[in-house]
């Protein structure tokens, strides 16, 4: 097991992980990111070097041992043998917190199954599609419904975000989303005063998450322009534009393939370790 920290092997663990897209799409983002500044404090975790079979992207540093949000690992490999070896070596993992692991390929979740049966660790895998878009440039000009304008989300806004997540409600996740508007800007439509009306949140895997429309401004575009505004970032920065989205939401679904992204084949599962001890506690 190797931590990379050498810029020269980053850059080109980068290209690799370019050339094995799409499946490669969360490391990558986070490889990305740590290329361009590390604002996300990430590390790369890999099996070896330079012939790599697996690689795991994560927060840097220890986390909480009840903070399944930060302590997330997006993870890709080459031969599902060195995965599972890789998530097997003493210190590549803490078994005994609440951590998260996700990824598009079949043996992510299976893998993890695998090793926490033998050692009595409870899991939750959670399921979704993941949208890719071959060419942001095609996507429609953003059009914003009368009297809105594009602003940016900001730390006075975290309450709302929080309250209205799905899976936040809670001091563990109000953390998690101060980091990720604090280190990556995200731009929205904006009503008077700069209150958010609509938001998708880009977190530091370059994923499009976190998708909200407050109920009192819903069927007016927001949505649409919000994605446009999202992948039109992307591309200027030279990421990929992808996010995951539930499987029975179908009405994100059906406005992302309107705007040209495509459903990828398969799944994106998310594996949480230990939910008990995430669930614990404020």
């Amino acid at each position: 097991m190797l931590i990379l920290t050498c810029p020269a092997q980053l850059q080109r663990l980068e290209g690799a992980l370019r050339r094995s897209l799409p499946f490669s799409l969360p490391v990558h983002g986070a490889v990305m990111n740590i290329n361009r500044g590390n604002p996300g404090e990430f590390e790369v975790v890999v099996d070896s070097w330079p012939r790599f079979g697996a690689v795991l992207a994560r927060r840097s540093g220890e986390m909480p041992a009840d903070d399944c949000y930060r302590n997330t690992h997006a993870a890709f490999y080459r031969d599902v043998g060195a995965y599972r070896a890789l998530l097997e070596t003493p210190g590549c993992l803490r078994w005994d917190t609440a951590f998260h692991v996700f990824g598009l390929q079949d043996g992510v979740a299976t893998v993890s199954q695998a090793i926490a049966g033998a050692k009595g660790v409870e899991l939750e895998v959670s399921e979704y599609y993941t949208y890719l878009h071959p060419d942001p440039s095609t996507m429609p000009e953003p059009r914003l419904y009368p009297g809105v304008r594009v602003g940016s989300l900001s730390p006075v806004h975290l309450d709302l975000l929080n309250e209205t997540w799905p899976y936040g409600g809670n001091a563990r996740s109000r953390r998690y989303l101060a980091e990720v508007l604090g280190r990556f800007p995200q731009p929205l439509p904006a009503g008077r005063g700069g209150q958010p009306l609509c938001w998708a949140l880009t977190d530091p895997f370059g994923t499009g998450t976190h998708g909200y429309t407050l109920p009192g401004h819903r069927r007016r575009g927001h949505m649409r322009a919000v994605l446009a505004l999202a992948a039109r970032r992307a591309q200027a920065r030279g990421f990929p534009t992808f996010g995951h989205t539930a499987t029975g939401n179908r009405p994100m679904q059906r406005l992302q393939e309107e705007l040209g992204h495509r459903q990828l084949p398969g799944l994106c599962r998310f594996v949480l370790h230990n939910p008990g001890l995430g669930r614990a506690g404020p």
